[in-house]
């Protein structure tokens, strides 16, 4: 059995906890907490844990014992011992509150093919349960996780070195840092080649992030540790004073979220230039004043259009990206790669430079948007739909690549455009006399998606209503029910 064959069946076991109430996301922070314990033991590892919390203290309860067994190992685990396992159980609580739905778990868990698992790596399995937790559209966490494709395609093209500090300041579950980590493991032989204080500098401070989301620096966390990168992950916002520590970096590679703050709050730091309460400028900014300004440190961030056109201070933060570093390339992504459908995204590349003035003089742009295909689960995005854009970044003399999708425009020319860079997309084909029609197996796919949602919701009121017709219903119980087959209808007031 490989790992795919194992994620699916990991993934099967939600529909146990569907009865419980609990989420996708949910799912995936629990099977967290059970994770660790067994792939401890499997790796060897068990030493790290008080013997009285390893996996076969698990295996050997039932029923009620096992819940309040489970219950205060996660407490207890969140507050003592080993600073790692300290911060995947910080504050950990179950949201299962059937025993035997946990006692299936720890059973199935405990029944999984772990030779495959290792033989495949326990990293790579655990990160294909991210990833199927964000293909989910469920599950909200698309907005946590790259495609693991454009990742590979940007760590590729940055191209970390030995002794280089790497950060991503929103790190999510660490899926930049974890593929730069094995982009300078693949160039000196699982880190053989190097010197013992540089593989030691490469496995502790090489590759660091700050993750504001709890439960999602759990996740990093885990995800970490499982891929042997030992890299400090702060639980913290970025964009807090935490942020003002952040500097001297040599690579940043980073998806920050997106969004503005809610209520229309600024950033607390206070060296930030410009103010704004979007969120990707702020992050925009923090990136390229964290880069050491020496004409060799880089970085690649995935930002969504509006950061390309937004005017007044939108603009002066993009003129002062220019004058700090040479912006030499943008990537206009497709729609669909990621799991918000709609999302249009791109990609900068910048060098920080010496100087702080007129630092960009030509800005490629990449157009792998237009007439292209429409991806989602059914044209899943590889590394290969890249090799055109690779080719182009990578050529000796950009100049001579011959691809419409390849444009340059000088400083000047973004001058003249009140420093937008909303630039470089092509003529679309779509655009007929029938106008640009939604591609209509994934518009059929949208409306079962939204189908099985509603379906899931109704479950979930006659799940409550079994349990609560023995008894008296209260109005509080009665009007919970109700607004959820509200939801799953599309009602909404007093209906």
């Amino acid at each position: 059995m490989g790992n795919q064959d194992i994620v699916q069946k990991l993934w099967n076991l939600c529909k146990v906890l569907r009865g419980d109430g609990i989420t996708y996301h949910q799912y995936v922070t629990e099977l967290t907490y059970v994770l660790f314990l067994k792939m401890m033991k499997e790796t060897g590892n068990e030493v790290i844990l008080p013997e009285e919390y390893r996996w076969d203290s698990l295996t050997e309860r039932h029923g009620i014992a096992l819940q309040q067994h489970y219950r205060q190992l996660l407490l207890d685990l969140g507050s003592q011992g080993n600073e790692t396992i300290k911060q995947i159980y910080l504050n950990a609580t179950s949201n299962i509150n059937v025993p035997k739905n946990l006692e299936k778990i720890i059973t199935f868990i405990d029944q999984l093919d772990w030779y495959s698992a290792k033989e495949e790596g326990l990293g790579d399995l655990y990160e294909g349960l991210l990833e199927k937790n964000a293909s989910e559209r469920k599950s909200g966490a698309g907005q946590y996780f790259t495609p693991r494709p454009l990742i590979d395609v940007i760590v590729k093209l940055v191209d970390p070195q030995p002794g280089e500090r790497c950060n991503d300041p929103a790190a999510g579950t660490f899926g930049f840092m974890i593929a730069a980590d094995r982009h300078v493991r693949s160039k000196t032989d699982d880190y053989f080649d190097l010197g013992e204080k540089e593989a030691e500098f490469q496995k502790h401070q090489a590759f660091t992030g700050v993750e504001l989301v709890k439960d999602t620096h759990r996740l990093a966390m885990m995800n970490a540790m499982l891929h042997d990168v030992q890299g400090k992950i702060t639980h913290g916002d970025t964009l807090s004073d935490i942020g003002s520590n952040l500097k001297n970096y040599d690579v940043i590679l980073t998806n920050p979220p997106f969004g503005t703050d809610q209520g229309g709050e600024l950033p607390t730091r206070e060296d930030l230039t410009y103010t704004t309460t979007n969120k990707q400028l702020n992050f925009l900014q923090h990136i390229y004043r964290a880069l050491k300004a020496n004409g060799k440190t880089r970085a690649a961030v995935v930002l969504p259009d509006n950061v390309l056109f937004e005017s007044g201070v939108g603009a002066k933060i993009r003129a002062d990206l220019m004058d700090k570093c040479n912006l030499h390339t943008i990537l206009r992504l497709p729609t669909g790669i990621f799991y918000a459908q709609g999302v249009k995204t791109n990609v900068l590349f910048f060098t920080r430079e010496k100087t702080d003035k007129d630092s960009t003089k030509d800005l490629w742009v990449y157009d792998m948007r237009t007439n292209m295909p429409s991806f989602g689960k059914r044209t899943p995005l590889t590394v290969a739909h890249f090799d055109a854009f690779v080719a182009a970044y990578t050529a000796e003399d950009r100049m001579k690549v011959e691809d419409e999708r390849w444009n340059v425009f000088t400083r000047e020319d973004i001058r003249k455009k009140d420093d937008s860079l909303d630039i470089g997309l092509i003529a679309d084909e779509s655009l007929s006399a029938y106008g640009n029609l939604p591609d209509p197996i994934d518009s059929a796919e949208e409306v079962i998606g939204k189908l099985e949602e509603a379906l899931a919701l109704l479950g979930e009121v006659v799940a409550e209503l079994k349990a609560i017709e023995t008894k008296p219903v209260s109005y509080e119980e009665n009007k919970s029910s109700l607004a959820k087959v509200a939801e799953a209808s599309g009602v909404y007031g007093n209906e």
